[in-house]
């Protein structure tokens, strides 16, 4: 299993010290996010300023973008880092394709196909100098590509695909099509082992695919501290953010689960009203200590390695890494994972 973290700043000019930092420390991979600002602009830096970790998009939003610009991005992007970079895609839910990007909301695992068999088809084709473009289906069409818009070739044209997936059928086409899946933040081992597992299996096993050539990578909700206080400060935050996550209707697998289905209408019903505090008040103390790992900086490694042994290839904690904040602890957990 091996150790990422996520790069999310406010700022551009954070990252490019960050993304040293964390190489230097020995996270194996930085995934960047939609969150506040763009995917894309920081994987640049950080693949300029990098040299062996793995970087990746975690997620960037896929409708918004047309396939033939998030494969102009990725295509760069993978020379750029001597093929270090993977292209990490997300649907994001109707409300906020429609409200806050924009965008026409039709079916999203369908879609998510096409534009996945799209990019598949442009970087097959610029592999080849321009060779003749040819995607036809029913959301996205590609027959047009000339030498003056072919990008130059590079040796790493099979830039790898991950996608986000919550519910059984987007997980299975991630197993038929895709190099690995981001498995949600908000999960549990048993909905890993239980849900995504075979899912994933099903889609692999359609395609004919091997187990082994797939990655399945998340980021882990993490309660660390050295003291029973710092530990108690950040359960809060933590309930917090999972009762914003478990609001969503479309996550509520991930409750179901575990027989907790009829919290997800309660915390729906208070997220409209804008009732934050009342949705922490819905996690309880056993719901936390499923969704949740705890420890101090000197065990808290093992104990995630522990957890996900045999679900995640990959795991990040639900903390993003800041140069010069908590380095030594950083270290001590990297070490944990990499001996």
């Amino acid at each position: 299993m091996k150790l990422d973290t996520t790069l999310i700043s406010r700022k551009l000019s954070e990252i490019i010290p960050a993304s040293k930092a964390a190489e230097e420390i020995g996270f194996d991979a930085m995934w960047t996010a939609e969150a506040g600002g763009d995917a894309f602009l920081p994987a640049v830096l950080a693949a300029e300023h990098t040299k062996r970790a793995k970087i990746g998009t975690a997620v960037a939003i896929a409708f918004p973008r047309s396939p033939m610009a998030t494969a102009q991005m990725a295509w760069e992007l993978a020379g750029l880092s001597s093929g270090r970079f993977i292209l990490g895609l997300g649907t994001q839910v109707k409300g906020h394709i429609e409200r806050r990007y924009g965008t026409k909301w039709e079916a999203p695992v369908p879609k998510l196909r096409e534009y996945i068999q799209s990019l598949r088809a442009i970087f097959e084709s610029w592999s080849k100098g321009g060779a003749k473009l040819s995607y036809s289906g029913k959301y996205y069409n590609f027959s047009l590509m000339t030498p003056f818009f072919t990008p130059a070739k590079h040796d790493w044209p099979n830039v790898p695909i991950f996608i986000a997936g919550v519910n059984e059928h987007i997980i299975r086409l991630a197993g038929e099509e895709c190099d690995g899946l981001h498995a949600h933040p908000f999960h549990s081992p048993k909905y890993l082992a239980d849900f995504v597992l075979p899912n994933v299996e099903k889609g692999l096993k359609k395609k004919g695919r091997d187990r082994r050539n797939f990655t399945i990578a998340s980021i882990g909700f993490v309660i660390v501290g050295n003291t029973r206080e710092e530990q108690e400060r950040m359960r809060q935050q933590v309930r917090q953010q999972i009762s914003f996550y478990a609001s969503t209707r479309t996550y509520s697998i991930v409750l179901e689960t575990h027989g907790w289905g009829a919290v997800s209408d309660r915390l729906n019903a208070k997220a409209a009203k804008g009732d934050w505090a009342g949705m922490a008040s819905e996690i309880t103390d056993e719901m936390l200590d499923v969704y949740t790992v705890t420890g101090t900086w000197d065990d808290i490694g093992d104990k995630v390695k522990k957890r996900y042994e045999g679900l995640l290839d990959r795991v990040a904690f639900y903390i993003p890494y800041q140069a010069g904040s908590n380095d030594a602890e950083w270290r001590r957990v990297a070490k944990q994972f990499n001996g």
